[in-house]
């Protein structure tokens, strides 16, 4: 079962700074886990919203709405995922649990 660990974005993300070398560190150990364990599938860190759009369709059959980023919505934000392949949701809860992040 595919499962995805999102990361929430934070001011320091959303800056478009990476993380601190400590938490630099700690998903690096998380991640090479997710190896060992033969359960990672993807990980990637996204960019900041001043980067991204977003397309939304309000009205069927009328034209699409873009909207340029930045996001001030920063509870909603994700700064990055991980995308794991185990038997169970226990087992994804069981390594959400581990996330150090």
């Amino acid at each position: 079962m595919l499962f995805m660990l999102i990361v929430k974005a934070s001011k320091n993300s959303e800056a478009g700074n990476l993380p601190d070398s400590g938490l630099m560190e700690a998903m690096t150990k998380f991640n090479e886990k997710l190896v060992q364990a033969g359960v990672k599938v993807m990980a990637k860190g996204l960019h900041p919203s001043s980067n991204g759009i977003r397309i939304s369709f309000p009205e069927q059959g009328k034209n699409p709405v873009v909207t340029e980023g930045p996001f001030t919505e920063a509870q909603d934000l994700i700064a990055g995922f991980i995308l794991i392949d185990v038997k169970s949701m226990e087992e994804a809860k069981e390594w959400a649990f581990r996330m150090l992040f």
